[in-house]
């Protein structure tokens, strides 16, 4: 609690009265403005002066200068820049992250190297930052393996990598640490899954904990679909993560390698199919192919192309492989930049009517 200087005006005049004040630059914005029975107490930086006292008078029909105990406001940083100023050398204040991903109470960061002996001030003024994040993790090594993870060190908050992200009336648990996800599709998922068409059956090759396959069933009350991930963890938390999210009637869960599940029973059985594993979603163009009905369908393929033209490269790339299918593009709906993913690199997402030769 802070003693200070006040305006005790009645309650009907409390808005005039912090107008007032705010016009003559007295009134305290770091202070909470408080509320006694019948009067509110208008915090100020200084007592008026006579002059000011004058101007008041002008605005308000009754009031009195007084001092009570005011709480002070939380304050809230803007920028990694302002809650490290003073605190880093000031040439390394521009190399700080300008992108971070938030993912429910877990915040990822990439850690330059000029700046990796004050990763911990960069964590903590993160957290400092962003209230319900309570995770800092830095990246310490390259997305890879078979299950698209990635190696990450705590470098401020709790020792806690599990965590629940919220997206397009989805809820999604995940562990940070056990499985791949980037809340910079959440855009690209709500494209796909406005495409989708009631009574379609849809593959989602590469699940993951469900992002794509759950906002699909969610959206539309008629589809299923077939959600495959070779990654244990990813499976386990997809499982959770269809009944948190009540679609266990829309999503049938499939765990292995999609090359190897689709055999059988799923050959020429769906109206669409996700390819969300650009690193290697081109050896698997063949089986996503093979998986569409006779008459054909649509796929959304997307790649890791570097410049220059990574569209037209991404395309010529993709029709290449289904051409070795015995099938063809019968259109291309889409070919975006969905992200950059390095330097003159791009993630691109092509959307394609496959048909018959």
């Amino acid at each position: 609690m802070l003693e200070g200087s006040c305006l005790k005006v009645k309650r009907r005049l409390a808005e005039r009265a912090i107008s007032a004040a705010s016009k003559l630059g007295l009134f305290n914005k770091d202070l909470r403005v408080q509320q006694i029975g019948e009067y509110v107490m208008i915090p100020l930086n200084r007592a008026p002066s006579g002059q000011a006292l004058a101007e008041l008078k002008k605005s308000l029909e009754e009031f009195k200068v007084a001092t009570a105990d005011f709480v002070s406001k939380e304050r809230y940083l803007k920028s990694l820049i302002e809650a490290l100023e003073g605190k880093l050398p000031p040439h390394l204040l521009a190399s700080l992250p300008k992108s971070i991903d938030i993912i429910g109470g877990v915040a990822v960061v990439e850690i330059p190297k000029e700046l990796e002996q004050y990763r911990s001030q960069v964590g903590e003024a993160f957290l400092a930052m962003h209230k319900n994040v309570r995770t800092v993790l830095a990246k310490s090594s390259a997305i890879g393996g078979p299950y698209r993870v990635r190696e990450f060190e705590v470098i401020a908050g709790a020792n806690e990598t599990e965590t629940v992200y919220h997206e397009h009336g989805c809820a999604y648990r995940l562990d940070v640490a056990k499985v791949y996800f980037s809340p910079r599709l959440a855009y690209e998922r709500e494209r796909v899954s406005n495409q989708v068409k009631e009574n379609e059956l849809v593959l989602d090759m590469f699940a993951g904990v469900g992002p794509f396959s759950i906002l699909i069933a969610k959206k539309h009350a008629q589809v299923k679909v077939y959600a495959i991930d070779i990654n244990p963890e990813a499976v386990n938390y997809l499982k959770q993560n269809i009944v948190l999210n009540k679609v266990q009637d829309r999503v049938i869960l499939l765990q292995g390698d999609a090359k190897k599940l689709v055999k059988g029973k799923l050959v020429g059985s769906f109206d669409r199919v996700i390819m969300n594993l650009p690193a290697e979603a081109i050896a698997y163009v063949d089986t996503a192919c093979e998986t569409l009905k006779p008459e054909g369908g649509v796929i959304h393929f997307y790649d890791f192309v570097a410049e220059p033209q990574p569209l037209e490269r991404a395309e010529e790339r993709f029709s290449l492989a289904v051409a070795k299918t015995g099938r063809k593009i019968e259109k291309i709906l889409t070919a975006r930049l969905v992200k950059p993913t390095a330097p003159h690199e791009w993630q691109v997402g092509i959307d394609a009517v496959i048909r018959q030769v």
